[in-house]
């Protein structure tokens, strides 16, 4: 039986869904998607051609949450130091103090990331995976929750870095944003520009309704929902077959079964269940495993998607039937 405690929670996630669904128009999918990184205390990788919302997405999300955001625009010049932040000389107190960059924060926005060199980008490695920033020798904590979203344009467009395969796995889900339907462009354009005298991100509309202690509650939730010994094989058994499908010349590791049953748990949370499906796991695998996969240079050149490999593994691997 489901305790009051869960499904207050998994109310307030249907809650937090609807209102950053106020500001970003006809992507429900990847809204649904972000909740789940959140939830299972991940960082998410949104691609995606400039202007479909991924910014608005982030700030939207960062308003539903009581909480600190940040916002850096990576650039060719950004240096590790101005995300992390430096020692400084402090004349008055004769003395080194650490000036903490915008890292230390809940939500943090790492905008355009891939317009930067991998030396600014292998910044953002430690507090990814330890939740803390060395300074000067000096390991310094940041907020909790402690989330990463970062944007991507797709790397064919001028002015991109790949980023490096140790930071993509460091992303619990890579999300594509594509463009909406018609009827949202629609719904879209006219509410961008009626009554409006200029373009800015608007996330007037989106009220704070969590506090970070929500959130962090809601985090260990997820983290005790049941999963059988049989999921648990299913996940790693996908995740083993990338590794010696045709056409893949490096598979997953294991942080890609880890974060198949961790956004399946987030997911089922989503879903009002205390337990995890095997079609939980099928639910999440593309943006659990699509940056964790490299195709060959002939499967590359054939212009077949890592989606569409992992749809095949998929079909392919058998599912728990109880």
């Amino acid at each position: 039986m489901i305790s009051e405690e869960f499904s207050e929670y998994t109310k307030l996630g249907e809650q937090l869904k609807n209102e950053i669904s106020k500001a970003l128009i006809g992507q429900e999918q990847i809204v649904f998607e972000v909740l789940i990184a959140l939830f299972s205390a991940g960082h998410v990788l949104v691609e995606g051609v400039p202007g479909l919302g991924k910014t608005l997405l982030i700030k939207a999300l960062a308003k539903t949450i009581e909480g600190s955001f940040a916002r850096i625009q990576f650039t060719p010049d950004l240096m590790p130091s101005d995300i992390t932040g430096h020692a400084m000389f402090d004349m008055k107190r004769d003395a080194f103090t650490i000036r903490r960059g915008p890292i230390f924060t809940n939500l943090l926005l790492a905008d355009e990331v891939n317009r930067s060199p991998a030396k600014t980008q292998a910044a953002l490695l430690e507090v990814m995976q330890e939740r803390q920033v060395t300074i000067e020798g000096k390991a310094l904590p940041v907020g909790s929750p402690f989330m990463v979203l970062a944007t991507q344009n797709p790397i064919e467009q001028e002015g991109t870095y790949p980023l490096p395969e140790a930071e993509l796995d460091r992303f619990l889900l890579k999300l594509k944003i594509d463009y909406p339907q018609k009827d949202d462009e629609v719904l879209l354009t006219k509410s961008v520009t009626t009554g409006v005298v200029d373009d800015i991100l608007n996330v007037n509309d989106v009220e704070t309704i969590a506090t970070r202690e929500q959130v962090q509650e809601i985090q260990k939730i997820v983290s005790n929902i049941s999963v059988d010994d049989q999921v648990f094989d299913y996940a790693v058994r996908i995740v083993r077959a990338t590794r010696e499908w045709p056409g893949i010349d490096h598979g997953a590791g294991p942080r890609g079964s880890i974060a198949l049953v961790r956004a399946a748990r987030a997911y089922a949370f989503l879903q009002g269940r205390e337990f995890i499906l095997p079609d939980d796991i099928k639910f999440v695998c593309l943006p659990a495993l699509r940056h964790r996969i490299i195709h060959s240079a002939e499967i590359e050149i054939e212009g077949i998607s890592t989606d569409h490999t992992i749809l095949q593994i998929l079909n392919k691997i058998e599912a728990p039937r109880q």
